[in-house]
C-alpha cells in the first residue's frame, strides 16, 4: 500500500451465529429384558457344586442377567477385560462365590462392604446368593457407580446399595454425632466384613479396608500367587492397623487371604493423599527396600491380643464348606448358608 493511501477499515464482524455444539446423548443402559442371558457352563456348575453351593430357584437366572448387563455395558465403557461369556462364568461368578465359606458365619443382617467394586464383583453375585446379608458397594468413579445402581435396580436387589467415595475418605468418616452420643451414617468401623478384589498390593488394601471393619470383623482379599510374598511385606502394616493374618485359602480360581481385626484402628489411619506413600503402605515399601542385614527399626506397640472369651481365628482356619441345609422359618428366601 502506498504511504499516502488511506487505511482500509477493519471488516465488520460477521452476524452469522456460530453453530451450537451438538448435545451428547445421555448414556443409556440396556434393560435386562432386552438382553440374551448367557447360559452357565457345565464347568461352572461342576465347580460350584464342588464348593458346596446349592442355588435357590431363580438365582442362576439372576446371575446370568447380571453377566448380560455387565458384558453389554462393557462394550461401551471399560468395566472388565473379560468379554467371553463362558470365561466370565468362571473368572467372575465362580471367583466371587469362592468367598462364601468365609462369610458363612456372619449373622442375619450383617453388613459387608466391597472396596473398589468396579463392575460389581464380587459384591453383586454374593448379594444374589446371600439375601440375609447387606452389601455396600464402595466405588469412586461416577460412571461405574451409575452402572452398579442400574444393575441393582434391574436385579431388584433389596440387600445392596452403592456408596460413591474414596476408600480413604470412607475410612475416616465417623458420621454425624447425635444427642445421645451415637453417630449416624458412619462408615468407619461400621461393617462386619470387607471384601476386595484386584485393587492393589496387600499393604495398601489393608490400609483401605481394615479401618472400615469393626474389631473382630474379617477382611477377605482375593489375591494371586504372590499372596505369601505380599503378606511378608505387609507384616508391619498389619501390626500398625491392629490386624492379624487369619490364614490363606486356596480356591479353584486363586487364593483368598483372610485378615482379622483385633483392635480399634489408630485414629490417624487411613491417611489421605497418595495411597502408595501413606501410613502402613509406606512402612511396607520401606520393608521391601531395606538391606537384608539392617535391623528393623524399633517401635513400641501394644501387643495384639484376641479377646479371652473366644478362640483366635488363626488357630481354626478350617472354614467349613458352603452348604444350605433345611428351610429357615420366617426367611423370605427359605434358607441361608450354614456351616457344615
Amino acid at each position: 500500500m502506498p504511504p499516502d493511501a488511506d487505511p482500509q477499515p477493519d471488516p465488520a464482524p460477521s452476524s452469522t451465529p456460530r453453530p451450537a455444539r451438538p448435545t451428547p446423548e445421555p448414556f443409556r443402559y440396556a434393560k435386562a429384558a432386552e438382553l440374551t442371558r448367557p447360559e452357565p457352563t457345565p464347568e461352572f456348575l461342576e465347580s460350584a457344586a464342588a464348593l458346596g453351593v446349592e442355588f435357590e430357584p431363580g438365582e442362576l437366572d439372576r446371575l446370568a442377567t447380571f453377566l448380560a448387563l455387565l458384558l453389554e455395558t462393557n462394550t461401551r465403557t471399560n468395566l472388565t477385560a473379560i468379554k467371553d461369556p463362558a470365561d466370565a462364568w468362571t473368572r467372575h461368578i465362580l471367583d466371587s462365590l469362592t468367598l462364601l465359606p468365609m462369610l458363612a458365619d456372619l449373622p442375619d443382617g450383617a453388613r459387608v462392604i466391597d472396596i473398589g467394586s468396579g463392575g460389581g464383583l464380587p459384591a453383586i453375585p454374593l448379594a444374589i446368593v446371600s439375601p440375609h446379608l447387606r452389601f455396600t458397594l464402595l466405588e469412586a468413579t461416577g460412571k461405574k457407580c451409575d452402572f452398579l445402581r442400574h444393575a441393582i435396580a434391574e436385579l431388584e436387589l433389596a440387600n445392596a446399595d452403592v456408596l460413591q467415595a474414596r476408600a480413604e475418605a470412607a475410612g475416616q468418616d465417623r458420621g454425624d454425632r447425635q444427642p445421645d452420643g451415637s453417630r449416624l451414617h458412619a462408615t468407619r468401623e461400621a461393617f462386619d466384613a470387607a471384601t476386595a478384589r484386584a485393587v492393589g498390593p496387600l499393604a495398601v488394601i489393608a490400609e483401605l479396608t481394615i479401618p472400615l471393619v469393626k474389631p473382630g470383623g474379617l477382611v477377605i482379599l482375593v489375591k494371586g500367587q504372590r499372596a505369601d510374598e505380599e503378606l511378608e511385606e505387609a507384616k508391619q502394616a498389619l501390626h500398625l492397623l491392629g490386624a492379624a493374618h487369619a490364614g490363606t485359602v486356596d480356591t479353584p480360581t486363586g487364593r483368598v487371604v483372610v485378615l482379622e481385626k483385633l483392635r480399634v484402628t489408630p485414629p490417624d489411619l487411613p491417611e489421605t493423599g497418595r495411597r502408595t506413600q501413606t501410613g502402613p503402605a509406606r512402612h511396607a515399601q520401606a520393608r521391601r527396600s531395606r538391606p537384608a542385614r539392617q535391623a528393623p527399626q524399633a517401635r513400641t506397640l501394644p501387643p495384639l491380643r484376641a479377646p479371652d472369651d473366644r478362640i483366635h481365628r488363626s488357630t481354626r482356619l478350617d472354614f467349613p464348606p458352603y452348604r444350605r441345609t433345611g428351610p429357615k422359618p420366617g426367611s423370605p428366601r427359605g434358607t441361608r448358608p450354614t456351616p457344615a
